[in-house]
């Protein structure tokens, strides 16, 4: 990816692996300094130390906290004086039947896959809309990481895609709200990637899943950074507002 971010500053959830690891190092390719947010404070740490403590922050926090957002992206900003990039990538995915289910983890879904997103947004507007009427871009950027689940829904997936529908409906919103303020907002809608995401289901869920994708060669976490980092690369007058990618083999 060419240094398109230089001057530039970006926030990325979820950082601690994964498609957020993988994303901040995207962005940090492109030029940009990289504050990355998340509970694991040990793997930030280790994160920061490959990419260089003058070009990235470390900053633990669980996102789903009332108060969380406001303070890294202050925190954020303090550092380096502006905020360009949100990625709001931090997410849960724990899947099973609407009939007899734990009501405890519908709430972690709606809390971090949802409430979360909103509050970081809601925290970094304020700073992204400044640092779009000014140098080096003239233009920020809000990617949200949704999922194929925004856009298809499954038996046995009825809250997590009612948790990434309401990620696609605030994305396209708050799209029209502030897009002529040359503010970018974007969904990036994966299908199955390899990630620890699948692994926080109870194991009955976790072997359907293996049963779904048996012999399929899913998504790697650096192909979802690659489309983000396409996405807030591109010209100011340009906008990719949602992008899909599945494995070639996945149907649905």
């Amino acid at each position: 990816m060419e240094r398109r971010l230089e001057g530039t500053v970006a926030l990325v959830t979820g950082a601690s692996s994964g498609i957020g690891e993988k994303t901040a190092l995207a962005l940090a390719g492109a030029g940009a300094q990289v504050a990355v947010v998340a509970r694991r404070g040990d793997r930030l740490r280790e994160l920061v130390r490959g990419l260089g403590e003058d070009r990235a922050l470390p900053i633990e926090a669980d996102v789903t906290e009332a108060a969380a957002a406001e303070a890294f992206v202050a925190q954020t900003v303090a550092r380096w004086g502006r905020l360009d990039v949100l990625v709001n990538n931090a997410g849960v995915m724990l899947l099973g039947p609407i009939v007899g289910a734990s009501v405890e983890e519908w709430e972690r879904m709606i809390d971090l896959n949802l409430s979360a997103l909103m509050r970081c947004t809601h925290a970094a507007l304020p700073h992204l809309l400044r640092a779009a009427e000014s140098a080096p871009r003239r233009v920020a950027d809000i990617v949200n990481i949704s999922s194929v689940a925004g856009r298809v829904a499954r038996n046995g997936s009825g809250v997590y895609n009612a948790t990434k529908w309401g990620v696609n409906a605030f994305s396209e919103s708050l799209r029209q709200e502030v897009t002529r303020r040359h503010v970018r907002v974007a969904v990036i809608e994966p299908g199955a990637v390899a990630t620890e995401l699948a692994g926080h289901n109870r194991p009955e869920v976790q072997e359907a899943m293996r049963k779904r994708f048996d012999g399929m060669d899913l998504l790697q976490a650096e192909e979802i950074a690659d489309a983000v980092g396409y996405v807030v690369t591109r010209a100011r007058h340009v906008a990719i507002n949602e992008v899909l990618i599945r494995p070639t083999g996945q149907e649905a």
